[in-house]
């Protein structure tokens, strides 16, 4: 298309049912900030879209484990995540809900008109049925055991354990969530998209965007080549947007139809508040429609979205999909119901002050083309090394050293060296380049032109050596101090869209406005006679210990999964009374205890049985210390046929309980008894 009069850039609306993390934020919002931060800078006309998708059955799933409603799971939830992303800086024009009235309004409108269009096909189909529950089954509603992995807990769309797609029919030995019964297979009747006749118009679609990042373009293909087939855009369920016709009671919309539709009824929402109208950026071609998503949601935006919005007829569509791939945590998969993540609102609360520092993180590790990997050890010497070592350098050591020699006052100029005048031209390009890369969506490449604009300033200055100069040359470090403050008040615009909590403290630093994009890179962006500010650390370095805390948070979690997914020892066969009673169970004390020589589990102990002393031999050596065992009451079989270990007789055998971690517990009266008491 010819330039756009405006833009209207969308990031994924959120399930409610969860707060954010930081494969969220990697996926769409980081980068849909940057660049709609970026377009807001180059002036453009730009309406920033997201919400929560407060429909669904993962809403209803989450209401289920929490004991409480849908609605007030998705108020509790949009909460959190409304504010976790106003405290990080993600610059929304609205963010908004799928469960307000316009929202509702505006979907039920929409399927209408394409109803009155001929668009549907309504089709019985047999579904599972609660018979005890008495309502249909979605996806997530049944679980069963995985016919790949016989993982017994998944679910009627996917296994978790092993990552396959499933439908509900594949499951082995079914059953409903709601009652945990079988369920029947029964007769329903909803209305479908029929996707397979509208191929050839979405194949156009989709064939007229080749400069599609690969992996969005590659994934559209697979599934045209497959042959796309009628999808539901009604669900049967309790929960959602009632579906606006006669014959659909106890019927919503599928929430992939409502939810794109969200974008539309939150841009209506936006452009009432702000006196604007809404179908300039939805109707008219020369607005720019960008969609920001992670790869999860491709065939929703590039396929199923457009298809709806061709059939209604009134909207433009997507010029471009950036879906970024997966950001995977300490080479892991981020797992919410494993609590596998670095969420937003704890990283808030535990590095105050830091959010670009994880703007930048997840910046440079972008997964635009792959999934990618943060790991805190990257977090540390990316703030140390980049934040730290370049772009805070350059800027303290320039700021320092123009209060140090000039009482912050920019100098004036003198006459510029060839290495001076280069040194300005190299500005006036990065600006330009680094924008073309942000319209480009290339942001991993945009953030290394940002800082090269301090690894300039950084050279500069080592090269320039102002430091030494001054004692020669007073007026030469005029001219050398009034270039690396051009350097940093365009530093001070170009790293705004990445960094924009540093942005504005860097513009208070020089006393310096907030400029547009085209400004970056000019020789006289801070003019002579402004007065600085002392200098600022923009940056802190982050120490070993805080790293530490956090991948000992992380492995203290990937304990807890382990013992939440360790099954509890099946019981053994059964016994009579008879067989229990020949048991002789006893409480002794021990006396004497100490390890067995050439044995790393065995100890030795002497125990006092009420009758006499006897040596009985346990392997807890790697659980218990001698020292802390003597004088302890236990819980010991004292009828146990005698047994030779390593040369010494054991006359007994202490019982212990073992945890979920392996590790043992002594099995001990709440009270001190008499030595020789028996257990009955």
């Amino acid at each position: 298309m010819n330039k756009p009069k405006r833009y209207t850039v969308t990031a994924a609306l959120i399930y409610a049912n969860g707060p954010i993390h930081i494969g969220h934020l990697a996926g769409c919002y980081v980068p849909a900030d940057v660049y709609v931060r970026y377009l807001r800078a180059a002036g453009e006309d730009v309406a920033f879209i997201s919400g929560t998708d407060e429909h669904g059955v993962p809403i209803t799933i989450k209401a289920k484990k929490e004991g409480t409603t849908p609605q007030a799971v998705v108020d509790k939830y949009y909460g959190i995540i409304k504010k976790s992303f106003e405290d990080f800086g993600i610059s929304f024009d609205i963010y908004s809900r799928t469960s307000k009235e316009i929202h509702h309004k505006t979907s039920q409108d929409f399927f209408v008109k394409m109803y009155d269009k001929g668009y549907f096909d309504e089709v019985t189909t047999e579904q599972y049925y609660d018979e005890t529950a008495g309502q249909f089954l979605a996806d997530r509603y049944i679980v069963g055991e995985c016919p790949n992995c016989h993982n017994p807990g998944a679910y009627g769309d996917q296994c978790e354990k092993c990552g396959s797609t499933l439908s509900p029919t594949d499951l082995i030995n079914p059953r409903s969530t709601f009652s945990g019964s079988k369920p029947v297979m029964k007769a329903t009747n909803n209305w479908y998209l029929p996707l397979d006749r509208m191929q050839p118009e979405i194949e156009k679609y989709v064939n007229s965007h080749p400069e599609w990042k690969a992996n969005v373009f590659g994934q559209c293909q697979s599934w045209l080549k497959q042959g796309l087939q009628p999808r539901a855009m009604t669900r049967d369920l309790d929960w959602g947007i009632k579906v606006p016709l006669k014959d659909a009671e106890g019927k919503v919309l599928y929430v992939w139809f409502d939810a794109p539709i969200g974008y539309i009824s939150m841009t209506k929402e936006w452009a009432e508040q702000a006196g604007k109208r809404w179908e300039d950026y939805w109707c008219d071609e020369d607005t720019k429609l960008v969609h920001f998503i992670g790869k999860d949601n491709i065939v929703f935006h590039c396929i199923i979205f457009p298809a709806m919005l061709m059939a209604e007829g009134s909207f433009i569509l997507a010029d471009n999909v950036p879906a970024n791939e997966f950001m995977n945590l300490e080479n892991d998969k981020i797992s919410t119901s494993r609590n596998w993540a670095v969420w937003l609102h704890e990283y808030l609360e535990e590095f105050p002050g830091k959010q670009d520092v994880l703007r930048y993180v997840l910046l440079a590790n972008a997964p635009e083309t792959k999934d990618n990997d943060f790991t805190w050890k990257d977090f540390q010497t990316k703030n140390n090394s980049e934040l730290v070592g370049i772009f805070g350098n350059f800027v303290n050591r320039t700021t320092v050293l123009t209060n140090k020699y000039y009482e912050g006052v920019v100098p004036e100029k003198g006459e510029l060296t060839d290495f001076d005048k280069q040194t300005l031209e190299t500005l006036a390009q990065l600006p330009g380049q680094i924008g073309e890369s942000l319209r480009n969506y290339k942001q991993r490449e945009a953030l290394a032109g940002m800082l090269e604009v301090a690894r300039l300033g950084n050279k500069y200055l080592a090269d320039t050596e102002p430091w030494k100069v001054i004692k020669q040359d007073e007026e030469r470090v005029k001219t050398i101090m009034y270039v690396a403050l051009q350097i940093t008040a365009t530093l001070s615009i170009v790293c705004e869209p990445f960094l924009p909590f540093t942005a504005e403290k860097l513009r208070k630093q020089l006393n310096l406005e907030h400029k547009g994009w085209s400004e970056a890179g000019k020789d006289d962006l801070i003019k002579t006679g402004t007065k600085i500010e002392e200098a600022e650390l923009l940056f802190e370095k982050i120490e070993d210990s805080v790293v530490e805390a956090q991948v000992n948070k992380l492995l203290e979690t990937k304990r807890q999964n382990e013992l939440e997914g360790k099954e509890v020892t099946p019981l053994k066969p059964e016994i009579t009374f008879d067989d229990f009673a020949k048991l002789d169970i006893r409480i002794g004390k021990i006396l004497e205890a100490e390890p067995m020589p050439k044995s790393k589990k065995l100890l030795k102990f002497l125990i006092d049985d009420g009758l006499e002393k006897r040596t009985i031999l346990s392997g807890i050596a790697e659980h218990f210390s001698p020292e802390e065992m003597i004088g302890k009451q236990v819980t010991f079989i004292a009828n146990l046929a005698p047994r030779k270990m390593m040369g010494v007789e054991s006359n007994g055998m202490i019982l212990m309980a073992e945890d979920k971690d392996g590790s043992l517990s002594l099995l001990q009266p709440h009270k001190e008894v008499w030595s020789g008491a028996t257990v009955s």
